[in-house]
This record gives structure tokens, sequence and C-alpha cells, in this order.
């Protein structure tokens, strides 16, 4: 059988997501054909080219035909004023940030190459304030840094003009995501789908015909990793369809495994035959084996399909166990184009800026969390749930083969958390063989991570962590069974960051109970650990309560009551829920992510944190002294 894995937009631009390059490697392990592609890049790389631009400006100019250019939108506004500089500079710009031609750095840095459009407006704003903000960034000989920056501020302008007057589903690195998160009913996909092809479908569908054509596939497989990529899944599925209506077509991945668990909806099956749940190998096993006339139905794993117009669950039996992380857990991106890749960068912040710039190979070091305890954390799914770890040794093993594969040695370890053994055991093989690579992943801020084995990580290549300090209030982290407190995490970044490793903090508010003194608070010690350089990155995230987790499984040790939910047919994920404390989130979430942006840049750190917000709110109550002390402790 002929196999064809699929990619969907929209994921990350810099670097292939790696569900289709594991299960390749497995299935060709097997004896399969198996052939993987990225729809993604290659629509994106369709748009941002000349032939694209024509496309789009002959779209756009008949979507605001009837607009006097005072009423146009600003990014259309200046897409129409600049066309002719824009579709000149746009192939260069995409071969620079690919790595093609850097060179072309001089001309964009001296600011009169690429057109400046309304993505720009935000480093205007920086340097009436600081400066050359970008010569503060990059220091004097930072040129490729620089120019990347701005050309990525050119990328931006594009695709919000695709976004305004093309598509407005359209996004940099999702598609349709508002239709999909946690929606209970399946009636806006549907109608989504039943709608006239708009420029990037049609796109989309001479892509996936080119590799239809040459694949000649039996079954398509297709991931959806996260809710802005389930409508162009749905879009692809849609095609195939209609171009090969003989073939198979499987639907999986996170946004499959976390969402429609519980499914109800028999009209996705108008579009695709199976849809699978939690690890792939197993069930597409099964599946393909089902295909062949090998085994009945009964025997398919965690696998949906619709029998007579009625929803049948396959689930796994005692017989069916998944293979262990040392068979599995090992990609191979063969039949990616690798060399297509962008990197961009969109923050004038070097933790933040490693999710989008640079090609890594993802790897995963161990299944599964080890701690699996946290309250908001789905941890009664199996990616979470099941832990089975592979050896250093034979982490190593994979990492040469696949630097020989794709001459890369960047890895990023997409585990939920590292296990720091493990970690360590991995530092110590790759000094023992020599193996200069440069890697970086997410890790629980353990007190393990002393100043002496910080440094052994980044002897051995490491260069960047990731990590929640979530609520950043001793409570709540008690509360949620995080496992550390406020000083561990300052005094474990701070190691981090003095052996050379950046660190990013994933920072959450909302959670059930918290105050608004907590969230000042929360506030406070985030901005003492930012001047105290225990990190250089973070992101605030707004908790929601899933049913996959301790909080949405048992609510009253919670304090919460969750809300009565209509009829669910689709995904189901996300659930609202009332708590007695009442705290204003929303308004407090705008000044946690206006001032934690400053703060990345290098600004407003000595301000006063009740200055971020709209509204007088209480002083903090943290010693302002609190991080330096844990530090010195």
């Amino acid at each position: 059988m002929n196999i064809l894995l699929l990619t969907p937009p929209m994921t990350q631009l810099n670097t292939p997501y790696p569900a289709t390059a594991y299960l390749t490697r497995f299935l060709r392990q097997q004896g399969y054909t198996v052939e993987q592609r990225d729809l993604a890049i290659e629509l994106f790389l369709a748009l941002l080219s000349r032939t694209g631009m024509d496309n789009i400006f002959a779209v756009v100019e008949d979507n605001f035909s009837a607009f006097d250019d005072d009423e146009l939108p600003d990014s259309i506004y200046h897409f129409f004023s600049h066309f002719e500089a824009i579709k000149r500079v746009v192939e260069p710009c995409v071969r620079f940030l690919q790595g093609k031609d850097p060179s072309l750095a001089l001309r964009i840095v001296s600011r009169r190459f690429l057109p400046e459009g309304p993505a720009f407006e935000s480093l205007y704003q920086m340097e009436q304030h600081t400066g050359d903000a970008l010569l503060q960034a990059f220091g004097e000989l930072g040129i490729q840094d620089q120019a990347k920056h701005l050309a990525t501020l050119f990328i931006n302008d594009l695709c919000d003009v695709i976004k305004t007057g093309v598509d407005p589903l359209f996004e940099i690195s999702r598609y349709g995501e508002q239709l999909a998160a946690s929606a209970p009913s399946f009636d806006n996909l549907y109608q989504q789908l039943q709608q006239p092809e708009t420029l990037v479908q049609t796109t989309l569908e001479q892509r996936l015909y080119h590799h239809l054509h040459h694949v000649q596939p039996d079954l398509v497989g297709i991931t959806v990793p996260f809710p802005g990529n389930l409508l162009g899944a749905l879009q692809i599925a849609k095609i195939c369809r209609r171009i090969r209506p003989h073939c198979k077509i499987v639907l999986g991945g996170g946004y499959v495994n976390t969402e429609l668990r519980d499914l109800k909806e028999p009209r996705i099956f108008e579009f695709v035959d199976f849809i699978t749940l939690d690890d792939g190998e197993r069930p597409l096993l099964n599946l393909l084996n089902h295909l062949q006339g090998k085994c009945p139905t009964s025997d398919l794993c965690r696998t949906y399909t619709l029998e007579n117009e009625r929803l049948v669950y396959h689930p796994q039996t005692a017989t069916q166990t998944d293979f262990p992380h040392q068979q599995t857990g090992y990609p191979s991106y063969e039949g990616l184009a690798l060399d297509q890749y962008l990197s961009l960068c969109e923050m004038l912040n070097p933790m933040h800026r490693i999710w989008s710039d640079g090609r890594w190979n993802k790897l995963t070091i161990a299944h599964g969390c080890y701690w699996k305890k946290c309250s908001f954390c789905d941890i009664s799914l199996d990616y979470i749930r099941h832990y089975d770890e592979a050896g250093a040794e034979i982490i190593v093993d994979r990492m040469e083969q696949i630097i020989a594969e794709t001459g890369q040695t960047g890895f990023h370890f997409v585990d939920e958390a590292a296990p720091p053994k493990l970690l360590f055991a991995l530092a110590e093989t790759l000094l023992a063989r020599n193996l200069v690579v440069t890697w970086w992943g997410n890790i629980r801020f353990e007190k393990t991570f002393n100043a002496e084995r910080c440094q052994l990580l980044a002897d051995a290549g490491c260069i960047a962590v990731s990590g929640g300090l979530e609520v950043a209030s001793d409570r709540l982290l008690k509360l949620m069974q995080k496992g550390v407190s406020v000083e561990q995490v300052a005094r474990v970044t701070r190691n981090f960051v003095d052996a050379g490793i950046l660190v990013h903090a994933y920072l959450m508010y909302g959670f059930p109970s918290q105050t608004t003194q907590e969230t000042i608070d929360a506030l406070e010690m985030v901005r003492q650990m930012m001047l105290n350089q225990c990190f250089q990155s973070a992101y605030w995230h707004r908790f929601a309560a899933t049913v996959h987790s301790p909080v949405g499984k048992n609510p009253k040790q919670f304090g919460i009551t969750l809300l009565p939910e209509t009829d669910r047919y689709f995904a189901e994920n996300g659930i609202d829920f009332y708590d007695s404390v009442n705290t204003d989130h929303d308004m407090l979430g705008r000044g946690l992510k206006k001032s934690l942006y400053n703060y990345m840049l290098g600004m407003g750190l000595e301000y006063p944190v009740n200055f971020w917000f709209d509204q007088t709110l209480p002083e903090p109550s943290i010693d302002p002294d609190f991080i330096h002390k844990a530090i010195e402790q």
C-alpha cells in the first residue's frame, strides 16, 4: 500500500511539525511505502511568491473595488501603494529568511529595500522611546539578525493582507482556529467547508493535486496537532475525496486526542473514513492490516468509524499494547523539503525567538510526563499519563542518525517535561562521544538542577530551557500540586542563566481561587525575577479548566462549580466554571501581558507593577528584595 502523510496549514514556518516524521520512520520499518509532505510551508511559499502576489492583488482589488482610499484598511492601502516594490522583493526576502542569500542583509538593514507597512509600527514606537532599537538589540555587527527581524515584519504585513483582503481565517501559524477550539458543534466548520473556495484553498488544492498524482496513495493520513489545523485538514480531506475517491483517509493528532475523545458527530465522516486517538503507531498498523484483509474491523485500535450511519469506537484491547518508546520515538525527515523552511525573528528577545528561528530536529527523549500531578494538566490522557523513556545511549544513537539524514545538529526535545536524570546521562554521553550538538527543551524547575549540573548541560550543548513558574504564588503552586516553590524556581533558573542557558517561564493567571492581590504579587515576583536575570522570556496563559484535568474532574476540591453545558456532539475539552472568588481576570490579563511585553524588551522593570493596569489596584505585598534574597541563599 502507498501511504501519504500530510501536515495541514498552518503550523510553524521554521521547522516541520514532527508527527508525520515519527510515523514515517515507524511505518517504513514495518515494510510500508510512505511519503510525507508539509502543506503548511508549501502553501505559504506559493502565496508569498511573485505569482502569489499577482493572484492576491487581483482578489484584494476585487474585494475592495468599492472603497475609497481613505476607507481602506492600513495594510491594504500600503499593499496597493507599494505593490510593484512588494512584488519585486518578496521572493528575495523569502530566500533570505531561508538562509539562501545572507548578503541581502546589508540591503535590508538600509531600511530602503523593504516597503515598511503597519507591522513596523511597534518598531517605530520603540525607536521614539529608546533610540535605535535594532542597534540596542543586535549591536553594530548584528546585521543578519537586524535584517531577519525587518524581513519578518515585512512577512507579517503580507500575511495581514491575506487575512484582511483574501481569507479572514488565514494567519501565519494557524488557520480557522476560532472554528475548532473547544467547538461543541460541528455546524460552523461544516458550513465553512460548503463555502466557495478562496485563493488560499485553491492554492492548497494545486499543491495537494501534485502530491496525489505523484504518490498515488491508497491511504492518506492527516495530522491535526492544533485547533488551527483542523479546517485545513478537512479541506485537504474534501479535496482527496474528489480527486482520489477510492483512497482511505484517516485523521489523528494532538487536537483529535484532546478534543474529540467523546465524538458524537457523524458529519465529519463525510470527509474522513477513520479517526484515531493517542499514539498513532498501533492504530495505524491495525488499520493497515484491516484494509489489506488481514483482520476484521473489530481488531481496530482506538479508532472511530462510521458503520450503518452510526459512530462506532473501537477501543484498545489487552492484546493491543503500544510499542515501547525504544521502538517508536524516532523521526525521519526524508521527504520534507528542509531547505524551504524560514527562520523568523518576530520579537527582539533572545529566548522568545528560538521558537520561530532556526531549523530544529524534533525529538522526544521520554514519552509522557514523569511528574504527572499538576492539577491543570490533562494527566488522564495517554500522552501525559503513559511514561516511558529510552536510555541515553539510544537517544544519542538516534541523534547521530538524524544528523546524518538532515545535516542539522540542532535539536528541540519536545517532551512534556524532560526527566532530569536522563538529561544528565544524555549530557555525559554526548560529551563522551565528542558529539557537538545544540539543543533545548521543556523541563520542570527541579532543585536537582544545581549550578554544577546546569553547567554540565551547557557544556553538552544545551542553550535554552522552558518550564512552568505558573501562578508564581506558593499557596496556589501547592494547590495545583506543581511541586516547586517560587524561591526554588528563582534559584534554579538563575543556575541555568549563570551557566549561559536561556530560560523561558510559562506563567498562568485566573487559576481557581486566585485573588487580585495574588495576581499583583505574581507580577511583582516576575518583575523581580527578570530584574535579577532569572529568565529572559515568559508568557502569561489564562487558566482554562479541561475535562481531562484534575480541576475538571474534581472541581469541588478547587472551590469551583462547573457550569451546565449545552449538548456537545463535537469537540469537548475546555469547560466554563464559576469561581466564588470574584476577580476581574480579563482586566488583569491585559496589564499582565502589557507589562511582560515591555519586560522582555528590557523596558519598564523599574516601574511599580500597578503602572500597567487600567484601574487602581492594591500594592504588592512582596518584599521588594524577595527574589534577590532567595538567590543569595
